[in-house]
Order: C-alpha cells, then structure tokens, then sequence
C-alpha cells in the first residue's frame, strides 16, 4: 500500500457476487483509472453470502485494520476519518457506525420500516445487553487480527451476523467504540425487508439469548 495525501496508507477491495447491477463494470474502471494496487477486485460468481465475503476480501487485506462498508453509498465514506479519529482516540479494538445515537439517522426509509429496525434494536438490547447501539448496521472498523478471530466464532447468517459479531465482541471482551453515522437508502436496487427475514432475525435474536 502506499501513502494517500492524508498520510494514511490504504486499499479498497471490492467484492462483487455476480451482482447484476453492474458494479463489477465500475469497479474495473475505477481500478483502471487508480491501478490494481489501490483497487482490488476479487469478484465471486454467485451469492455466497456475507461471512464467506469478509473471509474473501480478508485473504487479500494487507493492513492492519479494515473497514467494511457498502458500496452503493448507503455508507458514506465522509464517515471514514471519524472511525479512524475514533480508533485512535480509544485504542478500541472495533468502531461501529451507530443510526441511534448522537447525530445519526436514516434517510429514505418508510416509517413502517424505521419502527421495525428501532424495534428489533430495542428488543435486542433488552435481551443480550450488547454493549452498543446499533446491532445491525455493517458500516465498521475492525483490527485485522479481531475480525479474523469474529467470523471464525460466528456461525449466524443475514441481519442476524452482524450482531452476533458484536455479541461475540463483548464475549471476548474486545472494545468497542461508536461514531454517530448517516444511513441512506441505496438510489438503485431494492432493499428488501419481507416476513421471511424478520421470522429469521427473531429465530437468530432468540438463539443468541439462549447460547450467549
């Protein structure tokens, strides 16, 4: 990796699971434009879900810490140097990104869906005591080595994975700090929130009470 102008060395690395929206399009141009060793695509040929995608793009991390985001700019990367501000400050072995606290928010979602994600983030606290506010959320910081030790513990799939990483977190009393972030609902595509995936969230919510 090499120096950026803000002094810190970086790569991004882009998995694409023969998604047909056409970001495996934008990601080889972005990496003709930037070079392959600032843009690295690592595509996947079907949807394998989301832990074997971290195990993917970890094979080819070479720094000492990730952050994960999505692409689609639901994440915005203005909230970059605030995780990396928050690490250092903390020496926190994980930044999460929180819609709930401080100056954080959604954008674009219906309020049935708003009532459904603060609902699950309620019951959740309630329930595992996790020690951080937003459970759901995918856009963090992690140490290398504590991310690698994470996915290797958690066996949960969907909505449920990333807060079984935060539950497992706390289980191996890695730190956790928090910085308030904007979600936006992606432009294009669909995000889907049906009966299917909720039944699921309350099956793995009530897996990780009992076994936690």
């Amino acid at each position: 990796m090499e120096p950026a102008k803000s002094g810190i060395n970086y790569e991004i690395i882009i998995i694409d699971d023969g998604s047909p929206d056409g970001t495996r399009d934008v990601a080889e141009q972005l990496e003709k434009i930037y070079g392959s060793n600032k843009i690295l695509l690592r595509p996947r040929e079907k949807k394998l879900g989301l832990g074997t995608a971290y195990i993917h793009g970890l094979k080819y991390a070479t720094g000492n810490y990730i952050i994960i985001m999505d692409a689609d700019l639901s994440h915005h990367p203005k909230f970059i140097p605030e995780f990396i501000r928050k690490q250092k400050e903390g020496n926190f072995d994980i930044v999460s990104g929180t819609r709930y606290t401080g100056n954080g928010g959604v954008y674009g979602w219906d309020l049935k869906r708003k009532i459904i994600s603060r609902g699950a983030n309620f019951i959740t606290q309630i329930l595992l005591r996790p020690g951080a506010s937003d459970l759901t959320g995918s856009f963090r910081l992690y140490r290398k080595e504590v991310l690698q030790k994470l996915i290797e513990k958690c066996v949960s799939k969907g909505y449920v994975f990333q807060m079984e990483m935060i539950i497992r977190a706390r289980q191996l009393n890695y730190t956790i700090g928090e910085v308030p972030i904007s979600f936006v609902d992606r432009v294009y595509g669909e995000s889907k929130l049906g009966g299917n995936e909720i039944v699921s969230f309350l099956k793995g919510l009530l897996t990780l009470f009992a076994t936690t």
